[in-house]
């Protein structure tokens, strides 16, 4: 059998705009294809979102303004009619609790108003901007409740506090620096927003543009130039491993690679709540893998330093190789030699290192020194800022401090759901950061989450959220946690978030006891944890039609969507992953139809789409009886561009089985499709790959879980299939071509 490859040889200058590498085949990109590429790309997000109109933010993300590759920013955005309700209850920010709820009075309270639209099971309409002091709690008796923007208007539901600052000059001969009192409810200030948009927490190395736009690799310190504290293996005792050894629960399907479910417990994965990870078991295995550790401390001479209260200091830590990266707050700091020892903190990845990489500090004032810049004080509840501007920030400037993790709370159990709730045309902001909260480590991916996120979902069924925008969130904006069913988010806007825009993320009986499931009685732990049958986890999680763009300004691991279906959308400008697959529990997702570019743009490895499957579930997807093997993922009809990391379109990482990859337009990076240590089953068919290194990379498999590669044209490809070397010979006689 013979692959056929075919060659589209293109004349023009090479193209410039954001293509990442060194390879040859970045190199070697005719600007006439890449140029026309970019359009057809525009063209595509449009015809997916017709809503956005011109799209300007895709426009300009493609680069397409430029001289050397310029097309016409035109469109008109889809006007969405929303019928008038007659019947509701209203709530507005200048309403008042005694009214009754009407549009000409009404009440103020958002829980109070929810609380009586669900009682006489009518809608509830916003007005205006709500700061919210509690988050909205919507439970079973909520059900059925519809909550939304009066037609015509646009509510916004902030967690952030709006201050009223009375600014001073600080220092304001060499810099620009004011200074204001800040009200005593305020206790900390780890985020602020000045008209709508962040200002940056003083830190070193600056940042030129500010925290809201990437600097990629830059803004950092070499972590090879800075002496960094082992780790303390006794911190937290000894870890207790568990193997599942269950005949029947045996993944027989892999060649000496994740056939077992594996946890520890304990040890240095305390650091996690609940304390359990695979990375702490008996045998972890995969692409460099060793149980988990993170370093105790760094040693570095910052050119600012010493600091007079550098144990107030945080450093966000990029693990080597830049896979994912931890924040520390400091428990000791020695001003003789400059030395941090670590506190809270390193629970933010699930994979440990030895040392860290590249680093950066804030939250010290001898680094309030650039434009845009700002520093809390604690003690003395004084806020500074390095106004970016001529004179004083302006007095009628909107000042918020997010202050609120979660604004809207829908929970219930499998049991009792909360059943039918529906939030529509709503705009929620200034969610407060949640990075420093508590972890834990989904499966046996390389993540790490926190069950925190603007609008929280666990015990829900059939709940839409549409037509809403998430923009300048610190943390994440949805998550659907636990027993979900037929979630849906569609025709919503992510923008500006600290974390991911949408997680799914479930689980099962690891430990005793579960902070992520207060009050439930979990059992058989751990021995319960390879078993997903039980139903705590989402089922037919649907985002469609949405667009996301500039995530992971705090946490670098995070993606657009992880875990979940997803259909129709853009998304664009994040650091690492676009979609994540953690692991293959259940399967059965399909991902189509999407636009998906500028990915991995701060970390190394992979590129728009990536999965693991290295720890193996018992669940029911497959054929409706207990299985350790997963339904088929599909994905299909999806426009892919690998122009940062490069090196994948679609990374099917370590253990990853089971996935159709079919009609795609693959764009860049090294491989269209990487398969490897322990991946099998993954069928590559009727895709164009356009200027990749090469078509396909594969390993070793059984007898029997073959990949295949057919029916895809290979545009200028480097090379069409290799086996690549760190996991199987040197041979492609593990692969089935037509």
């Amino acid at each position: 059998m013979r692959a056929v490859v075919f060659v589209v040889c293109l004349a023009g200058v090479w193209a410039k705009w954001p293509l990442r590498g060194k390879e040859s085949y970045v190199n070697n990109v005719p600007a006439s294809f890449d140029c026309e590429m970019r359009k057809l790309a525009y063209a595509y997000g449009k015809k997916l979102l017709p809503r956005m109109g011109a799209f300007e933010s895709l426009y300009y993300a493609l680069d397409l303004n430029s001289g050397d590759c310029h097309a016409v920013l035109e469109g008109e955005a889809r006007p969405q009619v929303r019928a008038a309700v007659p019947v509701a209850v209203h709530v507005a920010p200048w309403g008042h609790d005694g009214f009754e709820g009407t549009e000409q009075r009404p009440l103020r309270s958002l829980q109070l108003a929810a609380d009586l639209a669900a009682a006489r099971q009518v809608p509830l309409l916003l007005r205006g901007q709500f700061f919210l002091e509690d988050t909205l709690h919507l439970g079973p008796r909520h059900s059925g409740l519809e909550i939304r923007s009066l037609p015509g208007e646009s509510a916004e539901v902030s967690g952030g506090i709006k201050l009223e600052p009375s600014w001073k000059p600080y220092n304001t001969s060499g810099a620009n620096i004011w200074v204001t009192d800040v009200p005593e409810k305020v206790k900390e200030v780890e985020g602020l927003q000045i008209n709508g948009v962040r200002a940056t927490r003083a830190r070193y190395p600056n940042m030129p543009q500010g925290i809201e736009a990437s600097c990629g690799y830059g803004c950092m310190i070499d972590g090879g130039k800075a002496k960094w504290t082992p780790p303390d293996f006794d911190k937290y005792g000894k870890v207790s491993f568990h193997t599942d050894k269950t005949p029947q629960h045996y993944r027989n399907t892999t060649h000496d690679w994740f056939n077992e479910y594996m946890i520890g417990v304990g040890g240095l994965c305390s650091v996690y709540d609940p304390p359990v990870s695979y990375w702490c078991s008996e045998h972890p295995s995969g692409g460099g893998a060793f149980a988990f550790r993170t370093p105790s401390g760094v040693k570095y001479d910052f050119p600012n330093g010493p600091y007079k209260k550098g144990e107030d200091a945080r450093l966000f830590v990029w693990r080597p190789a830049r896979w994912a990266n931890w924040m520390f707050d400091v428990a000791k700091y020695d001003q003789q030699t400059g030395n941090f020892t670590f506190g809270r903190g390193g629970n933010q990845g699930a994979r440990g290192e030895n040392k860290g990489g590249d680093f950066f500090i804030e939250n010290v004032m001898e680094e309030l020194d650039h434009p845009g810049e700002f520093f809390f004080d604690k003690d003395s509840h004084k806020l500074y800022l390095y106004y970016n501007g001529t004179g004083a920030p302006p007095a009628d400037a909107s000042v918020v401090v997010p202050r609120l993790q979660v604004l809207v709370n829908l929970s219930g159990t499998q049991w009792k759901p909360v059943k039918g709730v529906q939030i529509k045309d709503v705009k929620f902001s200034a969610a407060a950061p949640t990075y420093m909260m508590p972890h834990g480590v989904p499966s046996a991916g390389d993540w790490a989450l926190d069950r925190y996120s603007a609008v929280f979902l666990q015990g829900t069924d059939s709940v839409l959220i549409d037509g809403c925008t998430f923009d300048r969130l610190d943390g994440n904006g949805v998550m659907v946690s636990g027993y979900n069913r037929d979630a849906t988010i569609r025709d919503s806007d992510f923008s500006y978030l600290g974390g991911n825009a949408v997680v799914a993320w479930g689980f099962t009986n690891e430990t005793k006891t579960d902070p992520g499931r207060p009050g439930i009685s979990l059992s058989n732990a751990p021995a319960a944890g390879v078993d997903g049958t039980d139903g705590e986890h989402p089922v037919g999680t649907t985002v469609q039609n949405c667009s996301a763009r500039e995530i992971g300004l705090y946490e670098k691991q995070s993606s657009f969507f992880v875990q979940s279906r997803v259909l129709s959308n853009v998304f664009f400008n994040g650091p690492r992953a676009g979609i994540n697959m953690n692991d293959g529990f259940g399967g059965g997702d399909e991902i189509a139809y999407n636009l998906v570019f500028s990915t991995c743009r701060e970390s190394g490895d992979h590129g728009p789409f990536n999965s693991w499957d290295r720890q193996p579930f018992l669940t029911t997807v497959r054929t409706g009886k207990p299985s350790m093997i997963m339904q088929w993922r599909e994905i299909h009809h999806n426009f892919f561009i690998d122009n940062y990391s490069p090196q994948e379109d679609v990374d099917n990482d370590d253990g990853s089985c089971y996935y159709k990859t079919h009609d795609n337009f693959l764009v860049y990076g090294g491989q269209a499709m990487k398969n490897d240590f322990g991946g099998h089953d993954n069928h590559h068919y009727n895709n164009v790959d356009a200027y990749v290194g090469r078509g396909l990379g594969v390993c070793e498999t059984l007898p029997g879980h073959d990949d295949y590669f057919y029916g895809s044209l290979a545009a200028s490809a480097v090379q069409v299939l290799s086996s690549s070397a760190t996991c199987g010979p040197d041979s492609i006689d593990e692969a089935t071509m037509w």
